[in-house]
């Protein structure tokens, strides 16, 4: 059973719900989820909120938020999890956002910091990675490691 599997099964056998928002990984993730069977039952919503804008508008990240601190930071990632939770009322908000190049590094921020969040009811948690690769090996990374953290998260709960 893949990973994917193991998220849409362990999310019906729970009954909780998923919203989701990418950045980085441009829609890898909600596409992975919804290969799945019966994905439809649990999960909710999935943005691609690649532009600043986007991320103000439709998750409500507040602009100062990304002016202090970036669009690919910790802050961003968690109001990200968070606006997409809340945005269809899921049990999880699980967000992606980071650099997977190969431009737009930058000294303080190389080419794969990624910056992956999980909202939850009771608990938030953000991780920040440094993938190494080309650009779809870095978003495939990302997405691996999002539904390692959204599977763990489930279980815990």
């Amino acid at each position: 059973m893949s990973l994917e599997q193991k998220v849409i099964q362990t999310l019906r056998d729970t009954r909780k719900t998923l919203a989701v928002a990418e950045s980085c990984t441009g829609g890898l993730l909600c596409h992975r989820l919804t290969n799945i069977p019966g994905s439809s039952e649990v999960f909710k919503f999935g943005l691609v909120a690649y532009s600043n804008v986007a991320k103000t508008i439709f998750l409500g990240v507040p602009r100062t938020t990304i002016r202090r601190f970036g669009a690919v930071s910790k802050e961003t990632a968690i109001a990200m999890a968070k606006g997409a939770r809340r945005k269809l009322k899921s049990d999880f908000g699980l967000s992606i956002t980071g650099i997977a190049g190969p431009t737009g590094g930058s000294k303080k921020k190389p080419i794969g910091i990624t910056f992956i969040a999980l909202a939850t009811g009771q608990k938030m948690a953000c991780l920040q990675y440094h993938f190494k690769g080309q650009r779809t090996r870095i978003k495939s990374q990302a997405a691996n490691q999002a539904i390692r953290l959204l599977l763990r998260s489930i279980n815990d709960e």
